[in-house]
């Protein structure tokens, strides 16, 4: 009898050590079981494919994600850094300081390496016009005659097309009006940017001279081709910027006014100090522009629905598996991050 109740005994304490080891299996598979979470994206539906990879890999990490939700810029690092929200995938690292600093910063916010890398911006103006006219230079601009070539409305004036009000770019192109004294001869013309573009490109077609602020990655630069289509201006000086003076040239010494930013997911602080493995998988998430470009193309061609994003989104990821995988053993902690995954359209 003895001999059987030791059987027995021996059998449940290895039963129970099964049931622990599964336990803490399961913690590492899923750390994130139990835990809800909430994406956020501004209104600028390109923004949706980079954020929904980020949402797979935290579901694929046991996390409940929630649909994301839109709300502008500023809005966003504040709802994220109160807790009313859990990330962010395009926070911009320059152009979006502001908001960072003004929601908290690094006490209330967590930000760790880079997304997405080599997003540039600027100024361009329809090719034809720049070389007919010799126009380079965003401070030309202030020539009543050169900036009647650029006027839609039929005020003397040139017509911007700028940036969505609360958009971290508004505030930068103001910020370059004043400073190259351009606010008596343009207009910044605000609004829905891709209902504002659209019309940009219609008169493009009709063979008139267009002025307009875009960026990378985005779709415009595959229908407006630089170089081809449009020129970059260059502006006379580097601009002040995030409250300080700053060198805006570029390695080939060209001056846009900008400095080439970083995309990277901003979370609020107390979550990741709560869900360390979230962090891991931030951090070790990297994105090639080239990809964003491609899928933001297809969604201009008429591909951009939330099915199409979706879509677009889970064959990225059966493309790139092995990169996806790094990055989910990256958040585990059972390996070191993936290398970025090679450009290639989604």
């Amino acid at each position: 009898m003895k001999t059987t109740r030791s059987f027995f005994a021996r059998g449940l304490l290895a039963l129970g050590l099964i049931a622990l080891g599964a336990t803490a299996q399961a913690s590492t598979d899923l750390p994130g079981r139990g835990v809800t979470v909430q994406p956020l994206k501004s209104s600028l539906a390109e923004e949706a494919f980079q954020t929904l990879l980020v949402m797979r890999a935290l579901e694929k990490l046991g996390y409940t994600v929630q649909p994301m939700k839109d709300l502008e810029p500023a809005t966003e690092h504040l709802a994220i850094a109160n807790g009313d929200a859990t990330f962010m995938a395009n926070h911009w690292s320059l152009l979006h300081a502001d908001f960072y600093k003004n929601s908290g910063g690094d006490a209330k916010l967590w930000r760790q390496g880079t997304y997405s890398d080599g997003a540039v911006q600027g100024y361009l103006i329809d090719r034809k016009t720049a070389e007919q006219y010799n126009i380079t230079n965003l401070a030309q601009l202030k020539d009543p005659a050169i900036a009647k070539l650029f006027d839609a409305d039929g005020d003397g004036k040139a017509d911007l097309t700028g940036c969505n009000p609360g958009w971290g770019c508004e505030l930068a192109i103001e910020n370059h009006l004043s400073a190259y004294q351009l606010r008596d001869s343009v207009t910044h013309k605000q609004g829905s940017y891709a209902a504002l573009m659209a019309d940009t490109i219609a008169r493009f077609k009709q063979d008139k001279p267009i002025l307009y602020y875009t960026w990378t990655p985005y779709w415009v630069s595959a229908v407006l081709r630089p170089g081809a289509d449009v020129v970059w201006l260059q502006v006379p000086f580097s601009p002040t910027q995030v409250g300080a003076q700053v060198d805006t040239r570029l390695p080939n010494g060209r001056n846009y006014g900008f400095l080439a930013n970083q995309q990277r997911i901003v979370a609020n602080r107390a979550f990741i100090e709560k869900n360390p493995a979230a962090g891991r998988l931030f951090e070790a998430m990297k994105l090639p522009i080239s990809d964003i470009n491609a899928q933001n193309l297809r969604m201009s061609e008429g591909a951009n629905s939330m099915q199409d994003v979706i879509r677009h989104a889970d064959g990225w990821i059966r493309v790139h598996q092995a990169t996806f995988d790094g990055w989910i053993a990256a958040a585990r902690g059972t390996t070191t991050a993936a290398a970025p995954a090679a450009a290639s359209a989604p």
